[in-house]
Parts: structure tokens; sequence; C-alpha cells
């Protein structure tokens, strides 16, 4: 079958965020929605212009923290993944542990890390990492999991050692799972980080949002949503890309 063409890829998504963001402004237009209660993306977009140059250096430290958080996650996600991919014993230990943290809300561990890190940069780089941990950590656990065991017999038969087939099979077998948990996590690190900033921060796109919220200006608010959606896509993309790059052979 002929692939699609970056056209073909690219025009979708834009024309649903287009028709998006019309059916939000006639429809705010229409029913005559306050600006208070939720602003018309001409207006947001409007704010954002206005106080542009007080929005990129929050922006700058929420993407910062993200990137932060999710590399601390990919780098312990994938450790733990793979050793509990690897060792039955080590999943029947660690997993029912880390499926009960996972439970747990995130915002709920602000306060306690604000009362042991302080207000700062600290606690949404945690709650960054520990909101988007958990997905990379099953998604590298479940493709070395999945590997065949008859592959595996195989390749002990002619003498592959463990580390080679961890290398040869376990590693290009995780791949597809690696990055698509990563397409998840990212969007799960930013809102960890704001989440956080909310609370636990006096810099980044979080804090400018309660400053915002205590003058009511609304719009502001939208705005600074609106970046943190265009930096997610952003990451997105990038990760969607060199998804395409490395693991092409894994998908139609």
């Amino acid at each position: 079958m002929k692939p699609a063409s970056p056209l073909r890829r690219i025009l979708p998504p834009v024309v649903a965020i287009i028709l998006f963001f019309l059916i939000w402004e006639v429809g705010c237009l229409v029913l005559g929605v306050d600006e208070f209660i939720l602003p018309r993306p001409s207006v947001a977009i409007a704010a954002y212009f206005q106080w542009q140059e007080a929005i990129w250096p929050n922006a700058l430290q929420t993407l910062f923290t993200t990137l932060v958080g999710l590399g601390l996650a990919i780098l312990a996600g994938t450790v733990i993944g793979a050793l509990i991919g690897y060792s039955a014993l080590i999943y029947d230990a660690l997993y029912p542990l880390l499926v009960a943290f996972n439970s747990i809300p995130k915002a709920a561990l602000v306060p306690v890390f604000v009362i042991w890190f302080g207000v700062g940069t600290l606690p949404a780089v945690l709650i960054a990492f520990l909101i988007s941990f958990f997905p990379i950590a099953v998604n590298v656990a479940t493709g070395i999991a999945t590997v065949e065991p008859e592959l595996r017999d195989v390749l002990r038969s002619l003498g592959a050692s463990k580390l080679d087939l961890f290398l040869k099979v376990g590693f290009p077998r995780t791949l597809p799972y690696f990055f698509a948990s990563l397409k998840v996590a990212v969007t799960l690190a930013f809102v960890g980080s704001v989440v956080a900033e909310l609370g636990a921060s006096n810099r980044g796109i979080g804090n400018m949002m309660v400053i915002a919220s205590s003058r009511f200006d609304v719009p502001l608010v939208f705005a600074g949503l609106m970046v943190v959606a265009l930096m997610g896509i952003a990451l997105y993309a990038a990760f969607a890309f060199l998804e395409r790059r490395v693991v092409s052979w894994a998908y139609r």
C-alpha cells in the first residue's frame, strides 16, 4: 500500500483543530457566554499577545520541569520495567507496589513535597516524574515479558547469552512499547508540572494561572493553557517523529 503523503497526514488534524476553535468561538457568541466563565479563543489569543513577555518565562520554566521529570521517569521506568519484565520474582514483588503507588492522586503529594523540599522547582519535577513513570515501566516490562519463549529457546540452543537475548530480541521487541509509552508520558508530565506549580512553585504556567485567577483574568488563564497544549503537541510530535525513524519496521 502506498504510504500517505505528508499533506495527507497533516491536513486532517489541522482541519479538526480549526473546526474546534470555530465551534468554540461561535458557540460563545451565540450563547452569550461571559468571558469570565469561558473566554472565546480570540480573546485568549489576544491575552497571549498582551502578556507574552510574562507568559514565556513561565512557559520555559514549565517546559524545564517537565523535561527533567520526564527524563528521570524514562531512566527509572526503563530500568525497573526491564527488571520486572525479565524476572517473575521481581514482577511479583514490585508490581503490586507500583500499582498501589500509581493509584495515589499525585496532587495529594504536592503539600507533602512542599513540607519536605519547600516551594520551588523540585516539587514540580518530582510530580512530573511520578505521574509519567508508571506507563513507561509497564510498557517496557510488557515488551520484554511478551518475547516468545520459543524464540528464547532457539537462541539459547545456539549459544546466546542473556545479554545477547536482551540486545537482539528483548531490546528491539521493547522499542514499540517504549515509544508508545513516551507519547503518553509526555502529556502526563505536563499535567504533573502544572498541577504542582499551582501550589508548590513561585514560577511556571501553573503559578501564573493562580495569579491570573486571583485577578479574575480568565483569558490569561486560557492563554497559559493554550501554550501548555502547544508545547505538549510539539513534544508529542517529536517523539512520534523519532518513533517513525527508529521503529518503522514495527508498523505497516
